[in-house]
C-alpha cells in the first residue's frame, strides 16, 4: 500500500497526507485526554518510530541514507517534530485548539516565503490565486468553524494571549524550517521512509529524555491500557508513518512552497469525518472556508 502511494504525483502525495493527519487527529482525542499531550506524543512517536524502522529495513531503505544527511535529518527532527510538536501542545494550552490551529496554519505562508528567498521557487498567476484561496480558506474554516455554544473553555483565558500567540507562531515557523532544510536533501535519491525514521527516532529520544529528567509535563495523567494503546498505534500508522512519509517523498518532486499549502488543507478535511462521527453539521463558517479551499485546490491543480 504505502509503496503505490509514493508513486503518486506530489500534489496528490500532499493532499493524501492531508487526508492521514485529518483522519488521525479524530483518534488522538480519547488517548491525549487519557494520557496527556507529552506522554500521548512519546509513545506515538515510540511506535511510528519502531514502524518505520521495520518497514526501512525491510525495504532496503537503509541503504539508501548517507552518514552526510544525518545531520540534516537530525537538526529537521529537532526543530519539525520535537520544538515544533512542544510549541504547538503549548499554545493549545494558553489559546486553545481552535486559535492554535489558526496560528499554526501560517506555516504553508512561512514556507512559500522562505522557498521563495532560500530556494528561488515562485508562484505566479492562477497558482498563486490557488494558494491564496486556499491558505485564506483552511484559516476560515478554522478561524469560524464552530458555533459559539461549541467554543473550547481555554478560549475564555486571555491572561496568556501573548505567549500564545508567540508559540503558535513558533510552531508554524518550526514546520516551515524543517520542510524547507529537509528539500534539498529529499532531491538525492534518499528512502523517504528511513527520512522519516531518523526524524521520529530524533524526537522521541528527546520526548524521553524530558520524561527521564522528571518533568512533570512529561508525565501520563493515568496509565496506559489497552484501548488507548491500540488507538495511539492506529495514530502513529496513520499520521505519523503514512502522512509524513508521503510529505517527504512529495518533497522529492515538489516544490517546498506547494507541499506545504497542499498539505495544509488537513483541518478542512476534518469537517465532514466531524459531521459524519458526531452527527452535526458544521457551522457556516466551515462551509465557507471549506469552499475557498476546494476552489484554490482545484486551481493548484489544473496549474501544475
Amino acid at each position: 500500500m504505502l509503496s503505490c502511494c509514493l508513486a503518486l504525483s506530489y500534489e496528490y502525495l500532499a493532499l493524501l497526507a492531508a487526508a492521514c493527519w485529518a483522519c488521525g487527529s479524530l483518534m488522538s482525542a480519547t488517548a491525549s485526554t487519557h494520557l496527556g499531550a507529552f506522554a500521548f506524543t512519546r509513545w506515538r512517536m515510540l511506535c511510528a518510530a519502531l514502524m518505520l524502522w521495520l518497514i526501512a529495513a525491510v525495504s532496503g531503505g537503509w541503504a539508501t541514507l548517507a552518514v552526510d544527511s544525518l545531520g540534516v535529518l537530525v537538526l529537521s527532527g529537532i526543530i519539525g517534530i520535537f520544538i515544533g510538536d512542544t510549541a504547538l501542545f503549548a499554545a493549545m494550552n494558553r489559546l486553545g485548539p481552535r486559535r492554535a490551529g489558526v496560528l499554526f496554519a501560517t506555516h504553508s505562508v512561512f514556507s512559500v516565503v522562505l522557498a521563495y528567498f532560500f530556494l528561488g521557487e515562485t508562484q505566479w498567476g492562477w497558482t498563486l490565486a490557488g494558494s491564496s484561496l486556499l491558505i485564506s480558506g483552511v484559516m476560515i474554516a478554522i478561524f469560524f468553524g464552530k458555533r459559539k455554544t461549541e467554543l473550547h473553555a481555554w478560549e475564555a483565558n486571555q491572561s496568556q494571549l501573548k505567549s500564545g500567540v508567540a508559540l503558535g507562531l513558533l510552531a508554524a515557523l518550526c514546520q516551515a524550517l524543517a520542510t524547507l532544510m529537509l528539500k534539498p536533501l529529499m532531491e538525492t535519491d534518499i528512502d523517504a521512509v528511513a527520512a522519516s525514521a531518523v526524524r521520529m527516532s530524533t524526537a522521541f529520544v528527546l520526548h524521553q529524555l524530558i520524561f527521564m529528567l522528571g518533568f512533570k509535563v512529561a508525565r501520563a495523567y493515568l496509565p496506559m491500557n489497552k484501548k488507548v494503546f491500540l488507538l495511539v498505534l492506529a495514530n502513529a500508522a496513520l499520521s505519523m508513518v503514512l502522512g509524513m512519509t508521503l510529505i517527504l517523498q512529495a518533497l522529492k518532486h515538489g516544490d517546498a512552497g506547494m507541499v506545504a499549502v497542499l498539505s495544509s488543507v488537513s483541518p478542512v478535511l476534518v469537517l465532514p469525518l466531524l459531521w459524519l462521527v458526531y452527527k452535526r453539521s458544521p457551522a457556516l463558517g466551515a462551509w465557507l472556508g471549506a469552499a475557498l479551499t476546494v476552489l484554490g485546490t482545484i486551481l493548484i491543480l489544473l496549474k501544475n
